[in-house]
């Protein structure tokens, strides 16, 4: 079973460093990366992940309020 994972922060060196340490696992897949809250809502909503790893800080809408 493959565990999907959406990756939010509003830092693209952050998500990419996240990426590769959670996909060097046989059993993770990053399946979708967001900038802000507001994206990584959209994201979750249309492709139903299993884990959902943001940031607290973010601009547009932070992680809380996501």
């Amino acid at each position: 079973m493959t565990i999907r994972i959406v990756l939010a922060d509003d830092e693209q060196l952050v998500r990419s460093g996240l990426r590769l340490i959670l996909e060097s696992e046989d059993d993770l897949e990053v399946a979708a990366e967001a900038g802000d809250g507001t994206e990584a809502v959209a994201l979750v909503r249309r492709l139903d992940p299993d884990v959902v790893l943001m940031d607290v800080q973010m601009p547009v809408m932070n992680g809380i309020e996501a």
